[in-house]
């Protein structure tokens, strides 16, 4: 497998990973970008209209913009996940999936967080095939299609709505008795193609190739039910995933890497920065 040595290795492609690579390449310092996508949280983004320069902009154009330049300094990124991180005599080892082992002097921890999985049987064999993590993304591909959407919170309001106005059918799974506010529900209410499916959580997601259906668990009754869906929705939030990188950094209570005012982290040589950073 694959082992080479680069002056700086940014790991994750989202705005934070990218524009640190930028600035690295740009200094002439030989920049490695590993990331298992790009875009990150930015792709979730629909219409930017906060990024200095643009008065609007959809976060896709605006993270391949930033590629072009990010590559158009000598960066090298690569498509991949890493795995294990560790000190070495001269610098740092990312080793990845894949089997490669990347090195470099300094290492910069960019890979921001994770959209939730619901964990049951089903989910991870059919990501990218009807199961989706991104509404904004995804819903304009289910128009006149059945779907579920699992999450709840103020966050969902926009999600239900968007996929209510795409899809035929729209089951809402949420665990409690209501998934958000009385006055923003009956709003997403209103149209009849909603149907609320409460007190439940997800058991397992049905389908070969493509999602064929969501069997929900009714966490009052025990009884298992089958929604006959095309896709299915997880809007549960995020996390960050940095269980590798205990005991190489200092995390907080949250999971998120300790950084300082320069982004620093605790081990010297290894800095961190965008969602995945965070305060002692």
């Amino acid at each position: 497998m694959s082992e080479q040595k680069f002056d700086i290795i940014v790991v994750g492609a989202g705005i934070a990973g990218l524009t640190a690579a930028l600035y690295t390449a740009r200094q002439r310092l030989s920049t490695l970008v590993i990331s298992a996508d790009l875009g990150g949280q930015l792709l979730l983004t629909e219409e930017i209209q906060n990024f200095p320069g643009f008065v609007s902009i959809r976060g896709f154009d605006l993270i391949k913009r930033v590629e072009e330049q990010v590559r158009l300094y000598g960066a090298k990124i690569v498509f991949d996940e890493v795995t294990a991180v560790e000190e070495v005599e001269g610098g740092f080892k990312g080793a990845t999936s894949t089997g490669a082992a990347y090195y470099c002097d300094a290492l910069i921890l960019a890979f921001g967080k994770s959209p939730k999985e619901m964990g049951g049987p089903g989910e991870k064999e059919l990501k990218g095939r009807g199961v989706s993590y991104c509404v904004i993304c995804d819903a304009p591909l289910y128009k006149g299609k059945r779907v579920a959407l699992v999450g709840w919170g103020a966050h969902n309001y926009e999600n239900a709505i968007r996929l209510r106005d795409y899809a035929a059918k729209v089951y809402w799974v949420f665990p409690g008795k209501k998934p958000l506010e009385d006055e923003l529900l009956a709003e997403v209410v209103s149209k009849v193609n909603v149907e609320l499916v409460p007190y439940s959580m997800p058991a397992e997601v049905k389908g070969s190739k493509r999602v064929e259906g969501l069997v929900v668990k009714n966490l009052k009754t025990g009884e298992l039910r089958t929604l006959e869906v095309d896709g299915v929705f997880v809007e549960m939030g995020y996390v960050t995933r940095t269980e590798f990188l205990r005991g190489f950094v200092e995390l907080n209570e949250n999971g998120e890497i300790v950084v300082d005012k320069l982004c620093r982290t605790s081990r010297p040589g290894v800095f961190a920065a965008g969602d995945v950073a965070g305060m002692p």
